[in-house]
């Protein structure tokens, strides 16, 4: 049996497709690769590792949902309403001083309600982020025009 096999695969290098035994693999190599890939979908190796990297992804999402729900990533931009200052009272409990138009007042924010504790007479002064940013930006500025133009950068550095 080996001995005629051997011989049909050396008459098809010889003389393609005259043979039976070269029609039938010719006819057979693309079945058999489309029976490989439909083996790799049913494979349950690889119905594992999609099923694992499909958890994967759905939980970075849980995840990251709960970061921004844990350290309040949403901006809010409001004219007439913000935020002053806010500080950490407990593990669910925060005094935050709110400014409403020209009054300021402060509150008490629970998980279960949140409390008027006063007007204040004297209003605060805000120190936002957006001020430390503000200095950021020209520190920045003034890097990237000290890499663009080195004689600009060495003025500043001289004075």
């Amino acid at each position: 049996m080996l001995l005629v096999k051997s011989r049909e695969s050396k008459s098809c290098d010889k003389q393609p497709l005259k043979t039976k035994g070269c029609v039938l693999a010719a006819l057979l190599v693309p079945n058999l690769a489309a029976a490989q890939s439909t083996q790799s979908i049913t494979n349950p190796t690889s119905v594992v590792s999609i099923f694992l990297s499909l958890l994967l992804v759905v939980g970075v999402i849980f995840a990251l949902a709960y970061l921004m729900r844990r350290f309040n990533v949403t901006p809010s931009s409001n004219a007439q309403m913000k935020v002053v200052a806010s500080m950490a009272a407990g593990a669910k409990e925060r005094i935050m001083v709110l400014q409403v138009g020209d009054e300021q007042h402060l509150i008490g924010v629970t998980s279960q309600q949140i409390n008027h504790l006063a007007k204040l007479d004297v209003n605060i002064e805000a120190n936002t982020p957006a001020n430390s940013g503000d200095a950021f930006k020209q520190k920045l500025i003034s890097a990237m025009a000290g890499k663009m133009n080195p004689s600009a950068g060495e003025a500043k550095h001289d004075k």
